[in-house]
């Protein structure tokens, strides 16, 4: 069935009431510091869950107003561990950086209904613009202060099956730790009476530690080269970070200086959200095809091997020329990569990325396995250094969330260790767990697949003129 359209009035959806979420017990007012990784984008993020699984009989017995209210109660109680979450972002009086003001003022939960059965929405895979009407976004006039940290709808629908709208701010919690409040969240939400519920829930730690700018010391026991070894020099800088400016002058060249337009100086092309399903077998015949196996050498993972192909086929597909440097940069969690490790419940942002680069002429004919071997290395580089030197580069005037889309800038971010469709709010697992368009809609994001567990839907924007060179380029296992 076709998806309902904006000017078709079964598509509305109506909200039925808005309220503010308190912690259940009230936590002191504080001022919790944020590192430079918090900072880098306050935005909200979002995440639609749909629930159309359940029985008949559960789908009878259950109201909206019930759902909502065991939501709202479970929340309340959420919080009061979570308590970040009920509070704002503040800039700092001295230097205008954004810290988090934990004063209770609460997050937002919205009930809404529409006439729509979720059947009509098609493949939940596939971003649909109607999923923008199933999360709450409040008014943002610049002024952080005033924007929710955590926002949240739940929407029934009209076969009498749910979706679920959440919103976190991405200056509160990075992927692992927005999984492990929504799991809290869900645990704590008894929707569906006699559902089992887990007592072994995290406990956060919210403090951000030795991430903060000035708090990162070298790792005890090391030895301190002198401040003029090139050694020293190398190992002391964020090679993402490096790439980064390089791109930027190359494409600063190109347009024989500064401002920079990429793309030009007109507003930019609407970004097209896709969705590529990797099965299993297609990623066993890829690792086949590509990837041959030495006697004593370690396997290549699912992220490596699918993380190379999409780096070829992007970068052919965009059609960069052959002299230019590409770029290609994905997420690594520092959890463990610290001296000493961060806290396994540690809420806030513990990524950086990591970076590899060369040529559009060496990429072509780099082989898929030597690429992988080079994504090792670039994991293997980050270390206690490493992020100290990627907080320091990050303390100065954050421009880079304001840079155009570069295509010779290929990002990835791995979502398949957080299967966020195993939230069960309700009774079972999701039936999907859909991003809606990002800051940089540009990011790939490799997601556990539902029906497939041993599969990876890559979510990635395009224009619209490049998602065809692009599909047959990515799907092309030869």
């Amino acid at each position: 069935m076709a998806a309902p359209h904006d000017n078709d009035p079964r598509s509305i959806v109506s909200i039925s009431r808005v309220v503010s979420v308190h912690p259940k017990l009230v936590q002191p007012q504080r001022v919790l510091t944020l590192s430079n990784l918090d900072r880098q984008c306050p935005k909200l993020m979002h995440l639609v869950f749909f629930y159309n699984n359940l029985s008949h009989q559960t789908l009878k017995d259950l109201s909206l107003s019930s759902v909502f209210s065991n939501l709202k109660s479970g929340l309340e109680e959420t919080l009061t561990l979570w308590y970040p979450g009920a509070g704002r972002l503040r800039p700092n009086q001295n230097d205008g950086k954004l810290n988090l003001w934990c004063n209770n003022q609460g997050a937002v939960l919205v009930e809404a209904e529409t006439s729509v059965k979720i059947s009509q929405l098609g493949n939940l895979s596939e971003y649909n613009e109607f999923f923008e009407k199933l999360v709450y976004k409040p008014a943002f006039d610049g002024n952080f202060s005033n924007m929710p940290l955590i926002v949240a709808q739940v929407t029934k629908f009209g076969c009498g099956g749910y979706s679920i709208g959440i919103g976190t701010s991405h200056s509160l919690f990075d992927g692992p730790a927005t999984y492990d409040f929504l799991y809290a969240w869900a645990s704590n939400s008894e929707i569906v009476k006699g559902r089992s519920r887990s007592d072994e829930l995290p406990k956060p730690v919210h403090e951000r530690g030795i991430l903060l700018s000035g708090s990162l010391q070298a790792p005890r026991g090391t030895i301190n080269f002198p401040s003029d070894s090139s050694l020293n020099a190398k190992q002391a800088r964020a090679i993402a970070i490096d790439h980064l400016y390089q791109l930027i002058m190359q494409t600063a060249s190109g347009q024989k200086g500064f401002p920079l337009q990429i793309g030009g100086p007109s507003i930019p092309k609407k970004c097209v959200l896709k969705t590529y399903h990797f099965s299993g077998a297609m990623i066993e015949d890829l690792k086949r095809k590509h990837f041959p196996m030495k006697r004593g050498a370690l396997p290549f993972s699912t992220f490596e091997v699918l993380a190379a192909h999409l780096w070829k086929a992007r970068t052919k597909a965009l059609g960069v020329n052959k002299e230019k440097l590409v770029c290609f940069q994905f997420a690594v969690d520092t959890r463990n990569k610290m001296s000493p490790p961060l806290p396994k419940s540690f809420s806030g942002n513990a990524y950086v990325l990591a970076s590899i680069m060369m040529s559009v002429g060496e990429l072509e004919h780099a082989s898929h396995e030597g690429i992988v071997e080079k994504i090792r290395e670039a994991k293997n580089c980050v270390n206690h250094d490493y992020v100290k030197a990627y907080v320091d580069a990050l303390d100065g005037p954050q421009q880079a969330s304001s840079l155009p889309p570069l295509k010779e800038l290929t990002l990835v971010s791995d979502w398949t260790r957080m299967p966020f469709h195993n939230i069960e709010f309700f009774r079972g697992k999701a039936a999907y767990a859909c991003p809606l368009a990002t800051p940089i809609p540009q990011v790939a994001y490799f997601m556990q697949s539902p029906s497939d567990n041993k599969g990876v839907d890559v979510r990635i924007g395009f224009e619209a003129q490049n998602i065809s060179a692009f599909t047959e380029c990515f799907l092309s296992i030869a």
